[in-house]
């Protein structure tokens, strides 16, 4: 069983900042990719971000310039710093990784329960 855990969210004004946290724990042997993703109401789930367990990064058009993120891998944790929010981030962001349980196992998806992001104009 693997668990992610996000934290942050919450209600800020336009041009305000917010960081969310996610912490991986579990049975993980290694994390390749960690990611942000957020669904808002009636819309699909999109991808906002992602970054590879050597750093490398990966950001939707909507949010380059503007948001952040970055994650510790002696503590599986990733962080997503939001700023110059905007009415249209409100959604639930959801944190996920890509993980193996064990050298040889297959690499599993794990996704957290989302926290809530409201941006009001």
């Amino acid at each position: 069983q693997v668990q992610l855990v996000e934290s942050g969210g919450g209600l800020v004004q336009a041009g305000g900042s917010l960081r969310l946290s996610c912490a991986a724990s579990g049975s993980i042997f290694s994390i390749n990719t960690m990611g942000w993703y957020r669904q808002a109401p009636g819309k699909q789930r999109e991808l906002v971000a992602t970054i590879t367990s050597r750093g490398s990064t990966n950001y939707a058009d909507s949010v380059k310039g503007r948001f952040t993120i970055s994650r510790n891998n002696a503590e599986s944790r990733v962080y997503l710093q939001m700023n110059s929010l905007k009415p249209e981030d409100t959604a639930v962001y959801y944190c996920n990784a890509e993980r193996r349980s064990s050298e040889y196992g297959p690499p599993r998806i794990s996704w957290g329960q989302g926290t809530q992001v409201t941006v009001s104009s």
